[in-house]
């Protein structure tokens, strides 16, 4: 459990009388199976935690027993809710101050009842960036809280990395949404849901109109549905062979894009499938060479033949040389 998760699972036990655990994985956006994890964790870790059956059930903490809220303020509160986020993404939300403060102060108080543990916050520490994550431009997250928060409409121009300029934009914010350490702006564009990387914003503006949002929906929600359909909706589905020793290496990079068949497996090689957006995007396999073997659709065997084919001329021998 990370130590944000354990202080919005406390603030959330300790605000309610009673709380069902799929109301405790859908504020926390974990599963269930994830939820019963950590309720465990704090019962062995000494919380009076219960759960009662029922339908007036749920699961509660005896009174005075959780952390120590009265010491914080509203705004420490509030900043305190941002699960997930290391130091650094707190930081570009210019919440870092408001969220060590808060943690400082509970910190505080958990240690006159159990002086003889090291702090969480001691002993744990969370980075959720990418691995080699270059240096970003564009919007930064802190200059855009404040008209999100505000729930005013945004003018923004998007650099797309599928069209030759920047387009200028109206849509209707719901928030801010970080995912492997890379922000994003979750909006509607003409009530279409999309996400938009705060890199690719070279300008915006705010519009003196309120947002229009669709009805019973969240950043949550929303933010869900467009990665599910990312995830799931690609129009190039390439079928090919990796060798053993690559398998993990392709698992990393790909992700859930990548699709084992565990029916079709040999000694030296995986069935797999590989989704991508793009046919252009196949070109990610190139660094697998003859590692990995493709077999259909055509029109990707086809672009990696000639995608190798220009590779090589590049690095031809020259007469001279």
């Amino acid at each position: 459990m990370t130590p944000d998760r354990f202080f919005t699972l406390m603030l959330l036990l300790a605000s309610r009388d009673a709380v069902t655990t799929q109301e405790l994985a859908s504020a926390l956006g974990v599963s269930l199976r994830t939820i019963t994890r950590d309720l465990n964790w704090l019962r062995d870790a000494g919380f009076p935690v219960t759960t009662r059956r029922g339908r007036l059930g749920g699961v509660t903490m005896l009174p005075a027993s959780g952390l120590d809220l009265t010491r914080l303020t509203p705004g420490e509160r509030d900043h305190l809710s941002l699960t997930g986020l290391d130091e650094k993404q707190r930081a570009e939300l210019n919440a870092s101050v408001e969220s060590r403060r808060a943690l400082s102060k509970i910190g505080a108080a958990q240690s006159r009842r159990a002086h003889e543990l090291l702090p969480l916050t001691d002993v744990v520490h969370v980075d959720s960036r990418p691995w080699l994550q270059a240096h970003t431009s564009g919007t930064p997250p802190s200059s855009l809280i404040g008209p999100v928060r505000r729930g005013r409409r945004l003018r923004i121009e998007y650099d797309s990395p599928h069209e030759s300029r920047s387009g200028v934009q109206v849509v209707d914010p719901y928030g801010l949404f970080v995912k492997a350490g890379i922000w994003y702006l979750v909006a509607d564009r003409a009530r279409v849901p999309r996400m938009y990387r705060l890199e690719r914003i070279t300008a915006w503006k705010e519009v003196d109109q309120p947002r229009r949002i669709r009805e019973n929906q969240t950043l949550a929600t929303v933010a869900s549905g467009v990665v599910d359909q990312w995830a799931h909706n690609h129009a190039v589905e390439v079928s090919a062979t990796i060798d053993q020793t690559q398998i993990e290496r392709a698992r990393r990079i790909f992700g859930q894009r990548l699709v084992r068949d565990d029916h079709e497996q040999s000694a030296t090689g995986h069935k797999v499938t590989i989704r991508f957006l793009h046919m252009e995007d196949v070109r990610a396999l190139l660094p697998f060479g003859g590692a990995i073997t493709v077999h259909g659709p055509t029109e990707a065997r086809t672009h990696l033949r000639d995608l190798a084919t220009n590779f090589a001329h590049h690095y031809a021998l020259s007469p001279t040389s």
